[in-house]
């Protein structure tokens, strides 16, 4: 019964400070909120103050957001949206065959493979941007339609580690019973595995979007920014003579900029939860 009493009283504290922790994580994002619909003057004075009848203006800001400048609002979600879908489905493509070599071929070769993704998780990433910005120049990968190149180097350790953990935990029978009935690797691949990865592959594509969608570094670096820019870097450049900035159009951008990604993580959260828990469990 004491058991019992203590085991109740913990969940209890574990639950408050984690709803703590959430309060603390959502503060901001309710700041980004509030602010977005005051005007720029109120915003420098009280950040932390709600809107009321001389301080709200609406919508104003989000359509400021969206016409200020030479540079289309709508234009950096198109390079933001192109690069995100490119890169997401070049990870998953070619991890999860990766994956399936590594997990299916004992040999050194797929082994060392395994650590060098493994490696490349750690390796932070201040040590090598100058010398990618500079190799990326050199092979014309600083445009929106190739700098998913650079992402799918990027993001294959996470995605290996992922897909790997969960290929091991499935039946082998499956993949011989395909080869016997006459499927090539390759047909074995994408007509029995595939499908199978299909919590891992969520998992991983959620995560990989929430990252990339968000990203200002990396296409910073890489990309023509006279020609390409992302919605990060869009809100860098929301800036007037001699480089003021209106923060209640900044926070509007903000704020369009994030509700895509929040809403896609809310509806997938699960499969998120269900694919790391199965990727763990089963490697």
């Amino acid at each position: 019964m004491k058991t019992k009493e203590r085991y109740s009283a913990g969940s209890t504290v574990l639950s408050c400070f984690f709803v703590l922790l959430c309060a603390v994580w959502i503060v901001p994002i309710f700041e980004v909120i509030i602010n977005s619909f005051k005007s720029n003057n109120f915003v420098n004075l009280d950040a932390f103050a709600l809107p009321n009848a001389e301080s709200f203006v609406g919508w104003d800001n989000y359509v400021k957001g969206m016409t200020f400048g030479n540079y289309p609002f709508l234009k950096s979600v198109s390079y933001s949206f192109i690069i995100t879908v490119l890169s997401v489905f070049l990870i998953l493509l070619f991890t999860s065959m990766s994956a399936w070599y590594i997990a299916r071929v004992n040999n050194r070769f797929s082994k060392g493979f395994y650590y060098l993704c493994l490696f490349s998780m750690i390796v932070p990433f201040q040590m090598v941007m100058f010398t990618l910005s500079f190799t990326a120049d050199q092979l014309k990968l600083n445009t929106p339609f190739t700098i998913p190149v650079v992402y799918l180097g990027f993001g294959a350790g996470l995605a290996i580690f992922m897909f790997v953990g969960f290929i091991k935990g499935l039946p082998l029978e499956i993949e011989e019973a395909a080869a016997i009935d006459g499927c090539s690797p390759v047909q074995t691949f994408f007509l029995v595995v595939l499908p199978m990865l299909k919590p891992t592959l969520i998992s991983v594509g959620i995560l990989q979007t929430m990252w990339i969608w968000n990203d200002y570094l990396l296409p910073y670096l890489v990309l023509d920014r006279t020609k390409y820019m992302t919605i990060p870097i869009h809100v860098q450049y929301l800036k007037g003579s001699y480089g003021t900035v209106d923060l209640g159009a900044t926070m509007a951008v903000i704020m369009m900029s994030i509700i895509p990604i929040i809403i896609v993580y809310m509806f997938c959260q699960k499969h998120i939860i269900k694919g790391v828990a199965a990727g763990a469990v089963k490697g």
